[in-house]
């Protein structure tokens, strides 16, 4: 059995199910990376943390396996079930969701740990991830909660809001074909009862487990009823799982080898390197231009210019997103760090200030600093003019306010 863990957390958040489940399964348990101390390589997607661990397990010689996961380490589970059905025999997804929120929503979580550090992360965690008589009752599990949020590397933090931003199956829970248990705190907030029901809806051999008195990490705050539900699937799918639609013989769930009851694993390694894809076709710049736009922009602001095109500016938003976004801003010769930068020149340059606030979200986004933006805009100072400065520093300002304050 594989275990994966939520943002944030670390293995440790499984500690009270592990004595039970090492009774009758191998447990193997990871951290994300920059998380426990794991080394701080960033995965950009859900797929590479997939893959990575696939790599791990290779390397272990282990092929099939039942895999529970917590929020992102539930995404990492769906995403192996998706792309490689032949390893996983049995699902568990805890507080997980086909889509986690809106990718601005985690992008912008990016941008204000890339300004502020972990520190308003770590200080909100308790509210995300407990219920209030919990927290109130347990400080000691509340302030080892916030430690291991102030621990973990900040780039892999924003790398992983970043791989949460895209990551989106909703179109996909139909092909999920292994027996999966969703289980859910009856008071999540963050990926509740109502991404629950989407999961279970969308998954053809899917059952739904509220578990009363949890919220987000509901196996830290009710550790014996999740450890007898996650027992009691894994028992009886791996028992129930055709064998006649299994590649490889399913596995049967038997007492581990006594001097090694579990094993945590300390980094997901990574992954070989894949060959080079086809080249793209002509035809998808439009496709390939609104993904890049949606990642630099935001969702708010391509709805807002789709919305409001009609037949008159509607064949301008698809050149601008073919060409800007498909083809030049989508080239490998610069990295988007340095295309905000050159963005942001210009548009203080040529006057256009009205595009200023946009891209200096977007600026944000790409990972920019505020003290970043500063420097071009001061660089500008001397090359543009002393006004076209002056009124795009206020123009930055206020967007920089609004984007990087922590959540009260």
């Amino acid at each position: 059995m594989v275990i994966g863990p939520s943002l944030g957390t670390t293995w440790h958040m499984w500690d009270r199910q592990i004595p039970e489940l090492a009774q009758h399964w191998r447990v193997f348990r990871y951290d994300l990376p920059g998380h426990g101390g794991a080394p701080a390589h960033g995965a950009p997607s859900v797929a590479e943390l997939g893959d990575r661990l696939l790599a791990t397990l290779d390397g272990l010689g282990v092929q099939r396996f039942g895999y529970a996961g917590c929020s992102i380490g539930g995404a990492v589970g769906a995403d192996l079930a998706l792309r490689h059905p032949h390893r996983v025999a049995s699902l568990a997804l805890v507080a997980s969701s086909p889509r986690f929120g809106s990718a601005d929503e985690f992008r912008q979580r990016g941008v204000i740990v890339r300004t502020n550090g972990l520190e308003p992360m770590a200080r909100t965690a308790p509210e995300r991830w407990f219920t209030p008589g919990f927290a109130a009752a347990q400080p000691a599990i509340v302030e080892w909660a916030v430690q291991m949020v102030r621990t973990t590397d900040p780039g892999c933090y924003i790398a992983a809001c970043e791989a949460l931003a895209a990551f989106d199956i909703r179109d996909h829970l139909g092909r999920i074909g292994v027996p999966t248990l969703v289980l859910v705190g009856a008071e999540d907030k963050v990926t509740g009862p109502a991404e629950a029901r989407t999961l279970v809806a969308g998954i053809p051999d899917a059952r739904l487990a509220l578990v009363p008195g949890a919220s987000h990490l509901a196996p830290v705050e009710q550790p014996a009823a999740v450890c007898d539900l996650l027992l009691t699937h894994f028992s009886s799918a791996w028992q129930d799982a055709p064998a006649a639609a299994l590649p490889a013989p399913p596995l049967v769930p038997g007492p581990p080898t006594p001097a090694t009851p579990f094993a945590p694993v300390a980094e997901i390694a990574a992954a070989p390197l894949a060959p080079e894809a086809a080249g793209r076709l002509p035809d998808d710049r439009y496709e390939r231009g609104t993904k890049v736009r949606r990642e630099v922009l935001g969702d708010a602001h391509v709805d807002a210019a789709n919305g409001s095109a009609d037949a008159f500016t509607e064949d301008f938003q698809e050149l601008v997103t073919r060409y800007a976004w498909g083809e030049v801003w989508n080239r490998d010769g610069l990295d988007r760090r340095t295309r905000s930068c050159i963005t942001l020149t210009a548009l203080v340059a040529s006057g256009h200030l009205e595009g200023l606030a946009a891209h200096t979200r977007a600026a944000l986004r790409n990972g920019l600093t505020p003290a970043e933006i500063k420097e071009v805009l001061l660089q500008t100072a001397v090359y543009c003019g002393i006004p076209a400065a002056g009124a795009a520093f206020s123009v930055a300002q206020s967007v920089i306010q609004e984007e990087t304050t922590p959540p009260a």
